[in-house]
């Protein structure tokens, strides 16, 4: 038999694809909030990148307390860097959407576009893995955090401790999991 070609589909996945089985046992409901949900991750990969391009290329967004133009007017006023790996190992490393080290001062900002409240817990690992990949300390330097989402701004201010910690925790993991690599 000589099979339809579909090479326009190929590393494709449909929303109902057999690799996702698990909507055959959803009824309407459930596949809309699925579907929406799917929607929503989409189009917050498209924010991010259209973030990330604006600041990039500099251009400010109309003045608002709108959270996409805020975080990218904020971006780009603190001349930050947008889209940064920062790195420990390849079992730990993340993306911040916007980070700056100047005089002494660590900034990171965090864009959320979903439903789900963002957690300052994300942005201490990754202040967390820039003091690591840095050989930054610290209780050596201030650190403000921020996220940006439902039109509001959170600031936090981390503790050392807090950051010291998930320093460590990162480095005992690390640790442990290159150690099951092994025996595995």
């Amino acid at each position: 038999m000589i099979f339809n070609s579909h090479s326009d589909l190929a590393g494709q996945h449909a929303f109902l694809s057999a690799s996702k089985y698990h909507w055959i046992n959803y009824d309407t409901e459930k596949l809309t909030d699925v579907y929406m949900n799917a929607q929503a991750a989409r189009r917050g990969t498209e924010l991010h990148a259209f973030a990330h391009n604006a600041i990039r290329l500099g251009i400010k967004l109309p003045r608002s307390s709108k959270t996409l133009n805020t975080y990218v007017n904020d971006a780009i006023g603190y001349r930050m860097t947008c889209e940064q790996v920062l790195y420990y190992s390849p079992n730990c490393y993340g993306t911040a959407d916007a980070i700056l080290f100047s005089k002494n001062l660590l900034r990171i900002h965090d864009l959320k576009t979903g439903i789900i409240p963002g957690s300052m817990r994300q942005l201490e690992i990754y202040a967390a893995l820039f003091c690591l990949e840095y050989g930054v300390k610290p209780g050596q330097i201030e650190t403000e955090l921020r996220i940006y989402q439902h039109d509001e701004i959170e600031v936090n201010t981390p503790e050392v401790d807090t950051i010291a910690h998930i320093m460590s925790k990162i480095i005992t993991f690390d640790h442990f999991i290159d150690t099951l690599k092994t025996e595995g």
